[in-house]
């Protein structure tokens, strides 16, 4: 009778345990929501990166979101919030930058914790 020749490792538990991991990683990731309309931020030349929070969003015409809120709904919720971090805004490039100012003085009115202006990274 022929020697049998001893079989190799089986790979299935590596695959099971990889396919376990993939699962695992998507359902405990954070999908950041959409945002309320449509914003292109004005670029930048510094390498600064802003950390993940609830965002200021300014439209190209001046309308406000925060979170679902809408207009100016949103200045009650922002003197709310107990996050000491400054701000982040979001602001169209093509916001006139009269509106932005004017926002930008509402802000101070209803919180001390400052303001981020997000911006693209632009080319040297």
């Amino acid at each position: 009778m022929p020697r049998r020749r001893p079989r190799g490792e089986s790979i299935i538990p590596m695959i099971n345990v990889v396919f376990l991991l993939l699962i695992f990683f998507l359902l405990t990731a954070q999908i950041s929501p959409s945002t309320p309309f449509p914003v292109t931020p004005p670029d930048s030349r510094s390498d600064l990166r802003t950390q993940a929070q609830d965002v200021l969003y300014v439209s190209a015409t001046g309308e406000l979101a925060w979170n679902e809120s809408r207009g100016e709904d949103v200045w009650p919720l922002i003197a709310a919030r107990t996050d000491t971090r400054p701000v982040q805004i979001r602001a169209d490039a093509a916001t006139p930058a009269v509106s932005l100012a004017a926002h930008l003085k509402q802000l101070r009115q209803v919180t001390d914790a400052g303001a981020q202006l997000v911006v693209n990274k632009g080319q040297p």
